[in-house]
C-alpha cells in the first residue's frame, strides 16, 4: 500500500491550536501535518468546546442535527469544520458535553465515550472511510471497543500520552455508547472490580499501541512506571512500541518567535542575551547579564517533581529562577512562597501564559525539569531550540533526548541529586563560556521536527494497513 492511499482518522480530546490543556494537544495539532507532508490524507477529529474560536479558526457547519443513539434514546450533534496544515479538522458540537468552555470536567468518561461513538457515526456522513483510526489517550481507547462490538472493519493504533490518566469509570457509563458489560470478553473481564478502566481497554483491543518514547514504552511494563497496568501492558508486550514526539518547529523557532522581544539564531546566539534582560525587568528581577537564570514552564502536578526544588537548592545557587504554570494549589501556593521569600532570586507566575512561556524559553539560561516520570516531554525540546539548557531527570523521553552533550541528568529522584546537576551546570556557565556555549549550539541544533517521527508513525500504519 503506497503511501497516499492510507487513509487516516485521528480522534482526540484535544488539538493545538484549537483546544489545549497539555502536550496532547501539541502533538494532535502537528503531527497530521507532517503525516500529509508523506502523502497520506489525515482527517482530525474533537469536540466543539465552548472555548474554541469559531471566527478566528474560520469554522464552518457542514452537518446539521445528525442523529445519535445515546443511552438509550436518540439525540441531535452538529458537525464543524475548518483546514490546518492543510489538514480537514471536524468538530463535534454537542452542547450537553461540550458547551462548557473547559475541555475537562464533570463526568469525563461519560462525555468522551459519547464522543468516540459519534466519531464513528460520523463517518459516512463525511463520506471518509479510513484505513487507520488513531486513537489519543483515555478520552478515544473505547472507539477501539465501539469497532469490535460492532464489527466495523477499521483498523485501530492507540497512542498513549500518559499513563497515569486512565479514565477509570463506573459500570453504568457504558450506555452512553450504547455497551454493556457482555458486549465484549474484554469488557466483562474489566467490570468484574466494579469499574471500568478505559486505557485498558485500548490496549488489548487496539491492533496496534504506541507510546511517546522509547524509553517509556520500557518503564510502562515496570511497577515503578505501570500505574497499576503493567500486567496488561507485559501481556501486549508485542503490539507495543515507542515513537518519540516530535515539535512544530515552525513555531517554536527563535529566529522567528512573534512572541519574543528579540529574535535570534545559533548564528546570532548574543541577542539571547537581551531577551534575558528583557525578562529579568519585566519581571521584577534584578537585570544582570552575568547571573544565570532558570526556567520552569509546567502543569503544577505530582508528576513534575516541583518538592525536589528545595529552599536550600534556591538559598545556595548563585542564579535566578523563573517559575510559570497552573496546577495543585500546594505547589501553587508553595512557589508563591519562594516567590515572597527570596524576591531578588524567585519568580514565580501562577497563570497559563502561553507568550511569557516562549519569553522564558529565549530569556533562560537553564530549563528545569526533575520529573518523577516523563512519557516524552516537551519543555527539554523546546528549550534546546531556544538555547537554554535542560536538565532533567533521566527517565522516560527526557532519558532520550538529553545528553551530556546537550543538557545535564540526574536519575535519583532526590532533591540532592537535583542540587547536584545544577551546581554542574552553574560550574560550567560561570567559568568555561566557551563549553557553555558548545552546550547551547549542540542543542539549538538537534533535529526534533516530526519529519523522523511521522515516518515512524507511518510504519505502524503501514504495517496495520496490511494486516
Amino acid at each position: 500500500m503506497r503511501n497516499k492511499e492510507i487513509k487516516i482518522l485521528m480522534a482526540s480530546a484535544e488539538a493545538a491550536p484549537f483546544a489545549k490543556v497539555g502536550g496532547l494537544a501539541d502533538i494532535v495539532g502537528s503531527l497530521p501535518g507532517a503525516l500529509k507532508k508523506l502523502g497520506c490524507d489525515v482527517r482530525v477529529i474533537i469536540p466543539l468546546y465552548g472555548s474554541v474560536d469559531r471566527k478566528k479558526y474560520k469554522l464552518k457547519k457542514t452537518f446539521s442535527n445528525v442523529l445519535i443513539l445515546t443511552n438509550g434514546r436518540i439525540v441531535k450533534v452538529n458537525l464543524w469544520q475548518t483546514n490546518c496544515h492543510e489538514v480537514k479538522f471536524y468538530f463535534i458540537d454537542y452542547k450537553k458535553y461540550f458547551g462548557n468552555k473547559k475541555v475537562y470536567f464533570g463526568n469525563n468518561a461519560e462525555r468522551f465515550l459519547f464522543f468516540s461513538s459519534v466519531c464513528l457515526r460520523i463517518l459516512p456522513v463525511i463520506k471518509f472511510k479510513p484505513d487507520i483510526i488513531h486513537c489519543h489517550d483515555f478520552h478515544t481507547a473505547m472507539i477501539t471497543d465501539l469497532i469490535k462490538a460492532r464489527n466495523l472493519s477499521y483498523k485501530t493504533l492507540y497512542t498513549i500520552h500518559n499513563l497515569n490518566y486512565q479514565g477509570k469509570s463506573e459500570i453504568e457509563v457504558l450506555s452512553s455508547g450504547n455497551l454493556a458489560v457482555d458486549s465484549l470478553e474484554s469488557l466483562t473481564k474489566d467490570a468484574q472490580d466494579n469499574d471500568i478502566n478505559f486505557m485498558t481497554q485500548g490496549i488489548i483491543n487496539a491492533g496496534l499501541v504506541n507510546t511517546v518514547s522509547p524509553t517509556y514504552s520500557k518503564e510502562m511494563a515496570t511497577s515503578v512506571y505501570g500505574a497499576g497496568l503493567e500486567k496488561i501492558i507485559k501481556q501486549n508486550q508485542s503490539k507495543i512500541s515507542g515513537i518519540l514526539n516530535g515539535l512544530d518547529v515552525d513555531f517554536f523557532n527563535p529566529a522567528a518567535d512573534r512572541n519574543i522581544k528579540y529574535k535570534y539564531s545559533i548564528k546570532t546566539l548574543n541577542n539571547k542575551i537581551k531577551n534575558k534582560l528583557y525578562l529579568q525587568k519585566l519581571l521584577g528581577l534584578p537585570a544582570d547579564k552575568n547571573i544565570a537564570l532558570v526556567g520552569f514552564i509546567s502543569r503544577l502536578a505530582w508528576q513534575k517533581g516541583i518538592e525536589l526544588i528545595a529552599e536550600d537548592l534556591i538559598e545556595d545557587s548563585n542564579c535566578q529562577f523563573i517559575f510559570l504554570g497552573t496546577g495543585q494549589k500546594n505547589y501553587e501556593s508553595y512557589l508563591k512562597k519562594l516567590g515572597r521569600k527570596y524576591p531578588d532570586k524567585v519568580s514565580a507566575r501562577i497563570e497559563f501564559d502561553i507568550k511569557l512561556a516562549q519569553m522564558i524559553y529565549a530569556g533562560s539560561d537553564i530549563f528545569l525539569m526533575p520529573s518523577r516520570f516523563e512519557p516524552c516531554g516537551l519543555g527539554q525540546m523546546i528549550a534546546m531550540r531556544y538555547g537554554a539548557v535542560p536538565i532533567v531527570r533521566a527517565t522516560g523521553g527526557l532519558e532520550d533526548t538529553v545528553d551530556e552533550k546537550v543538557g545535564f541528568s540526574f536519575i535519583d529522584f532526590s532533591p540532592e541529586k537535583l542540587f547536584q546537576a545544577l551546581k554542574k551546570a552553574l560550574n560550567i556557565y560561570y567559568s568555561k563560556p566557551k563549553k557553555w556555549q558548545k552546550i547551547q549550539k549542540n542543542g539549538m541544533k538537534r533535529d526534533f521536527s516530526w519529519n523522523k517521527s511521522a515516518k515512524e508513525y507511518l510504519k505502524l500504519y503501514s504495517k496495520l494497513a496490511v494486516k
